[in-house]
């Protein structure tokens, strides 16, 4: 038993790839649609596992709801496997005790990330491909080649110009200060990990994001679309208002957005509406104050936030798009500056030289 044990914990420890957590939803939802008791449902599923490391997750959630404990409790012991979004989602079946609809809508959820991620995965395979062998080319060339022909040059005694001088400039620089590039590399790292890395700094993280150009608002744009989409099957449903922005909040994964809505939660708690404190709050677009607004004056709420949800989907997928395309040639254009610096140096190296020796 023990050594059963102990092999159960060395494979939990091996790493569950987002898409076993999306077929274990699928699973779990089917079942539990038919009527199959949730023990019942997890044995099958336990049994069905293709990877012994979602196998063991699989079964820590079996012994956890043996032992009395809730679904939502047994998946929060596991937030390696589950997301951050996901707990705050399942959460949401305590108030609505429907288990099978919360994990078929975290299927959903989940199959649009992975394609989301194998969209760009897709889009920047090329640049990145080109960017890398760039990068080995111009090192290659800063250490074997360039030094050779700055030692042609300078045993010429040719006044060489001036692109030729910078290229000369950077071959010395990293020839003989590359342990200095790597010192100031791995400085930079230990800075950034220590001002921006870890669960202490995810507040100073998600800020700094936010700020970013394309990213901060395609950030934005995906926690409104959980939000809405999260909050709108909890409206329907018949949850409170007040806990349904609660989980809502936790299902954006961005502490900015969950502070704000914290804020509105507490507003509405003190017998405010929704569509103002929301505004008031600062991080929601003008679009979906609109709808909710709409649906608070409708009684419409829960159909006005699916809408919106839909309506921010469709955005992230144009704003994805838009943003590999936009990468592409970027890198290109920014390699071929390269590429054509280095070659406008030694031409014109070679013509300077040929013309002073004449």
């Amino acid at each position: 038993m023990a050594d059963k044990m102990e092999r159960k914990r060395r494979r939990s420890r091996r790493a569950v790839k987002l898409s076993e957590v999306m077929e274990f939803s699928r699973q779990m939802a089917s079942f539990l649609e038919a009527g199959i008791p949730i023990m019942d449902a997890l044995e099958t599923v336990s049994a069905q596992v293709g990877t012994p490391s979602m196998a063991a997750v699989v079964d820590d959630l079996l012994d956890a709801v043996r032992r009395g404990g809730s679904f939502t409790d047994a998946v929060n012991q596991h937030p390696k496997v589950f997301p951050a979004y996901y707990r705050a989602i399942v959460r949401s079946a305590d108030f609505t005790g429907r288990l099978d609809i919360v994990l078929g809508q975290l299927t959903l959820y989940i199959e649009r990330d992975l394609n989301a991620r194998r969209q760009i995965r897709s889009a920047l395979t090329y640049p990145i491909l080109v960017l890398v062998v760039a990068g080995i080319a111009l090192v290659a060339m800063t250490v074997f080649v360039l030094p050779k022909f700055a030692g042609l040059y300078r045993s010429l005694g040719a006044r060489l110009p001036v692109p030729t001088r910078m290229l000369l400039a950077f071959t010395d620089f990293v020839t003989n200060f590359w342990w200095l590039i790597i010192a100031a590399g791995g400085l930079g790292f230990l800075f950034g990990s220590a001002f921006m890395g870890g669960d202490k700094n995810k507040g100073r993280r998600d800020r700094f994001i936010l700020r970013l150009p394309v990213i901060g608002g395609l950030t934005r744009i995906i926690a409104v679309e959980r939000f809405a989409r999260v909050l709108a099957a909890l409206a329907s449903a018949g949850v409170p208002l007040p806990d349904g922005i609660e989980v809502a909040g936790q299902a954006t994964q961005n502490t900015t957005f969950m502070a704000a809505i914290d804020e509105v939660r507490e507003t509405l708690v003190r017998g405010g509406g929704l569509s103002q404190p929301m505004e008031d709050c600062g991080v929601f677009p003008l679009p979906v104050l609109q709808m909710v607004r709409v649906g608070e004056r409708t009684g419409q709420l829960s159909q006005q936030l699916a809408k919106a949800a839909t309506y921010y989907e469709r955005e992230v997928t144009f704003r994805l798009k838009k943003a590999t395309d936009l990468f592409q040639p970027i890198v290109i254009f920014g390699v071929g500056i390269i590429v054509g610096f280095v070659a406008i140096a030694q031409v014109s190296a070679m013509y300077s030289v040929f013309s002073q020796v004449k």
